[in-house]
């Protein structure tokens, strides 16, 4: 049974929504959505747990994988509002790891389109379990030269973008990124899950990832495989790290959720999401509350590159730290933009309709990518038609 409150026009979209959940081996998950700035959608249904158990709540919360990526994002555009930070700025000018030849011209632009040639993870870390040093590894990622793709395209920071924005972070403000996220975002907000990892007293709300990926699939085994393969060598680079599936789905500890890998393990309850998109779907404001600029907005959402990215295979139209918002069944949205996230999880926000739309969940899709499966996709879809035929 699905929970919660929806306008009725948004029937259509809700039903295909609670379509995902009709079993508990299905988990479960969470829709928000948020028109002209007004909360219009917020349900929940199915199962917190991987054994049918544990029912999802309001305040259940998911770790969502890349989609932490468009929420540290954000934070990194209102410290470029507070003239903390500048897109064309070198990085050098306040981390002295780039100031050394052939990285002083990386500038805070191209860390967050995905342009700086620093996307590699693989080799640099040599296993999961240091990723648990989060500001280790973020000194190790930043000590590295720059590798880029055959014609200037870019290629998907898929994991090092969390540390190389925390390290930047850490730099201008003299604070972590877990803290910096709840002062500019989620305590403004009112948000009720937000985080980069979790606080310890809040892990019984995160929800159970499952399943691990089939064993013929697991990371830990093709990895050599497709590191050797040439087309698919810069995913192998980007993401490919030994144990990373034993600490996500098989650590009884669950210290992914203590540590900070702000790419990967930001935990949200769909609501905070939707929020915060909806505050990026008009004009930079929500509830009272100026997120952004609009002149800063305007850059955030401005489409940077338009190649095939090396990692993923696909034109991404990067933003400034979101991509370009993927929709199913003949509803594109070119204005719209926002971060999905491996296991199916991700938000985004349209400009044009006004819309902002967030799912979360603990199932991974059968057949997923690192920016998820069809699920979301079909469901901003569905979204997006109710509102285009209401205009």
């Amino acid at each position: 049974m699905v929970q919660g409150n929806a306008q009725r026009r948004f029937r259509p979209l809700v039903q295909r929504f609670a379509n995902l959940y009709r079993r508990p081996s299905h988990g479960g998950g969470a829709l928000a959505v948020y028109l002209d700035g007004e909360p219009v959608v917020d349900v929940w249904t199915g199962f917190a747990d991987a054994h049918g158990r544990v029912p999802w709540e309001r305040d259940t919360a998911s770790m969502s994988f890349s989609t932490t990526k468009g929420v540290v994002s954000t934070v990194i555009h209102r410290l470029v509002d507070r003239g903390l930070l500048a897109y064309d700025e070198p990085l050098a000018t306040h981390w002295p790891a780039f100031d050394v030849e052939g990285k002083r011209e990386v500038t805070l632009r191209h860390l967050l389109s995905h342009q700086a040639g620093l996307h590699r993870i693989r080799g640099v870390i040599a296993s999961a379990e240091d990723l648990l040093d989060h500001e280790h590894v973020a000194e190790v990622v930043a000590d590295q030269m720059p590798h880029h793709p055959l014609g200037g395209g870019t290629a998907y920071h898929g994991l090092t973008f969390g540390w190389l924005v925390a390290g930047l972070v850490k730099r201008v403000t003299g604070r972590g990124l877990r803290e910096v996220v709840a002062t500019e975002l989620a305590e403004p907000l009112g948000l009720d899950g937000c985080w980069i990892g979790a606080p310890h007293d809040q892990w019984h709300r995160v929800a159970e990832l499952f399943p691990p990926m089939p064993r013929a699939l697991a990371l830990d085994r093709i990895g050599g495989r497709v590191e050797r393969t040439r087309s698919t060598r810069y995913l192998a680079e980007a993401l490919l790290i030994d144990g990373f599936e034993r600490l996500v789905f098989h650590d009884p500890e669950r210290r992914i959720l203590s540590t900070e890998m702000p790419a990967a393990n930001g935990v949200f309850t769909a609501r905070s999401l939707a929020k915060i998109y909806a505050a990026l779907a008009n004009g930079g404001c929500v509830d009272g509350v100026e997120v952004l600029s609009p002149e800063t907005l305007h850059e955030a959402g401005r489409v940077q590159n338009r190649n095939r990215d090396a990692v993923l295979g696909l034109p991404m139209r990067w933003r400034l730290g979101y991509h370009q918002a993927f929709t199913l069944g003949g509803r594109p949205a070119w204005k719209a933009f926002g971060h999905y996230g491996y296991g199916g999880s991700g938000a985004w926000a349209d400009p044009e309709t006004g819309l902002s739309l967030a799912f979360v969940t603990n199932r991974l899709g059968s057949v997923t990518t690192p920016m998820g499966d069809v699920r979301l996709p079909r469901l901003s879809s569905a979204a997006l038609g109710v509102v285009r035929r209401r205009r």
